[in-house]
């Protein structure tokens, strides 16, 4: 946090020494030296080197990267704010009658009738597909949990899991380069309150700011956090800012998208866009406020689906329903066992994966391939003796071509875009263009394209930053 800031906050910090314990005096003592010292501290921190500093509010710690100030070309830039909205399926707003996201979109722009998330429609997956334009099997996260044949064989750790801290912040799990990224190459500062990816050094780039994931954090003092970055002085202001909440996506897992308890969650982040909305306008800057999911929910149907009771798989390696065989032998022998094993679930060799899946390119994937046909949950194996085997009531990872209810949702209002506007759905790979663009940023190579949502855009996507390859 910038000098200037905690000049302005050491009065407000010393009025309440009074009212803390000795630890509230060594915290307070220590806000006031770090200022005085940030000069020679600059100086001699090496471009990029990561610290925590604390932050303006309560119990939320900031990790800073050294990245020096904004360009004069991004401190002319317009600000996005990028907010994901965890399993809000496209339907919710309307159906429980989320207000405030209904009236963002229609002084905005919406999309109606959902947006594409990429397949599988699963949390990692699709919020880099958000930040990278880059379709899983192209950006490297092909699922939640999953191994790669290529690692293990250059001796690296080879297996990526959403709850392993070492593998989510290892930057070489991951391809493309992610907005925050693209941002700080380009000499503009960003800031990451949660977005998978982001405490990761991925092309060679950290946000300027952003925490190690705790889903703890209070949901208001998360928004308390984007307007502090906003006050930021104009040189060290970050003008991507990503924002995260999860409760539809744990309400939806646990009761289903259709309970009275997913409904409560979706109207409380819909009340938190409202406060978010409400305290970005009192900023008077010009502020993009765009509001996405990464996918939807559906009810699942029946008991597990468990591979390894139609075909033997000795010699695999598994995570979750993806398959890893060691040799070809094995590989098809599995395939010839699964194929027409269940009206459940069709199996692929994954060089014969529909092409409109974008999932047969990467090793990650496994072989043979497996695609549920409906809202079926399947693993390779069950789970071990005295485990429990209970199946979710909502579930996602599904096709959303295929279903639906996997539709994410998109909804998004600002100074460089229209009014009054809907779109048709899309894939959520042409958000990534198009944010960069509202950031004047030239935006890195991607599966996504700038056509697709140029005409929502006051400009029609013309002018800096406007590649629409």
């Amino acid at each position: 946090m910038p000098c200037g800031k905690l000049n302005r906050g050491i009065r407000l910090r010393l009025s309440r020494v009074s009212r803390r314990n000795a630890w509230g005096w060594l915290l307070s003592i220590a806000v006031v030296a770090k200022c005085l010292l940030i000069p020679i501290a600059a100086a001699q921190t090496a471009t990029g080197a990561v610290e925590a500093r604390p932050s303006v509010v309560p119990a939320i710690q900031i990790l800073h990267t050294e990245h020096g100030t904004n360009s004069p070309q991004a401190m002319k830039a317009h600000y996005v704010v990028l907010v994901s909205l965890d399993g809000f399926r496209w339907d919710y707003a309307k159906k429980y009658g989320a207000l405030h996201l209904l009236a963002l979109g229609k002084q905005g722009v919406w999309a109606p009738d959902g947006m594409y998330p990429s397949y599988p429609s699963l949390t990692f997956p699709n919020h880099y597909a958000i930040a990278t334009g880059l379709y899983p099997e192209h950006n490297g996260l092909v699922a939640n949990s999953f191994l790669d044949p290529r690692r293990e064989a250059e001796g690296k750790p080879d297996k990526y899991s959403i709850g392993d801290a070492q593998a989510v912040t290892d930057g070489s799990w991951y391809s493309g380069t992610p907005l925050w990224s693209l941002a700080e190459k380009q000499g503009m500062r960003s800031a990451c309150l949660f977005w998978p990816g982001s405490e990761a050094e991925i092309a060679g780039e950290r946000p300027s700011e952003y925490l190690k994931f705790d889903d703890k954090v209070d949901e208001s003092a998360r928004i308390a956090q984007v307007v502090a970055w906003l006050k930021e002085p104009e040189s060290s202001r970050p003008h991507l800012i990503t924002l995260y909440y999860s409760d539809v996506d744990h309400a939806g897992h646990e009761f289903g998208p259709d309970a009275p308890e997913t409904r409560a969650a979706v109207l409380k982040v819909d009340a938190l866009v409202g406060k978010l909305r409400m305290a970005l306008k009192a900023t008077r800057l010009p502020v993009d406020l765009v509001v996405v999911s990464d996918h939807g929910m559906v009810k699942i149907e029946g008991p597990w689906i468990t591979l390894d009771t139609f075909a033997d798989l000795t010699g695999f390696e598994t995570a979750g329903s993806l398959l890893y065989g060691k040799n070809e032998e094995d590989r098809a022998r599995v395939y010839n066992k699964l194929n027409h094993a269940s009206e459940k679930f069709e199996v692929y060799r994954r060089k014969d994966v529909p092409a409109g899946l974008h999932y047969n390119e990467n090793e990650r994937e496994g072989d043979p391939v497996i695609v549920a046909t409906g809202p079926y949950a399947i693993r390779a194996h069950g789970p071990a003796a005295g485990k429990p085997d209970s199946v979710p009531v909502g579930q996602h990872g599904f096709d959303p071509a295929r279903m639906p209810e996997m539709k994410a949702s998109f909804f998004a209002m600002g100074p460089d875009i229209l009014a009054g506007k809907t779109v048709a759905p899309f894939e959520n790979v042409n958000l990534y263009p198009w944010i960069a663009h509202m950031l004047g940023l030239d935006a890195a190579r991607s599966d996504g394209s700038l056509n697709i949502l140029a005409g929502t855009l006051r400009d029609n996507g013309e002018g800096a930053g406007a590649s629409k390859e």
